[in-house]
């Protein structure tokens, strides 16, 4: 976006709600989006459409329409689950995976990253501000 490039890696899906089109869809798929305001951070002004009740759902079509520039959505993704030690016992929970890349003269892939966890039970939401946790990640092989 701020290099008027095109990616060279594919991304999730993304519609904007300063777009009229994506705006359409957006109000349409509230059942099936993650709507995200786009100047909150942490998990903070979120709704995951298909886990929301139709009233939270209602509340944010009306944030939408009255701000669509600071909404974008996603479709909800199938996050894959780990075992987590909770409350003295091993239980499921969503995960998702950061690697850390270091950017220089060469990219360097390195061997492990940051697994973050949704600690509440059934929950998408990994931000550590909602209620998530990490864990490192390490590969010891090659």
């Amino acid at each position: 976006f701020y290099l008027s490039e095109e990616p060279l890696l594919e991304n999730v899906p993304t519609y904007r709600g300063d777009k009229p089109a994506d705006r359409a869809y957006m109000l349409e798929h509230l059942d099936s989006l993650v709507v995200k305001a786009v100047n909150e951070s942490g998990g903070y002004g979120m709704l995951v459409g298909p886990h929301a009740s139709a009233t939270e759902r209602a509340s944010f079509a009306e944030k939408i329409r009255a701000n669509p520039r600071n909404f974008i959505a996603q479709p909800t993704l199938a996050l894959s689950r780990h075992p987590t030690f909770v409350e003295g016992h091993f239980e499921g929970r969503h995960i998702d995976f950061r690697p850390y890349i270091l950017q220089g003269r060469d990219i360097t892939i390195i061997p492990g990253g940051l697994t973050r966890v949704a600690l509440r039970r059934g929950s998408l939401v990994v931000n550590s501000s909602q209620g998530g946790g990490s864990k490192d990640t390490w590969v010891l092989d090659e």
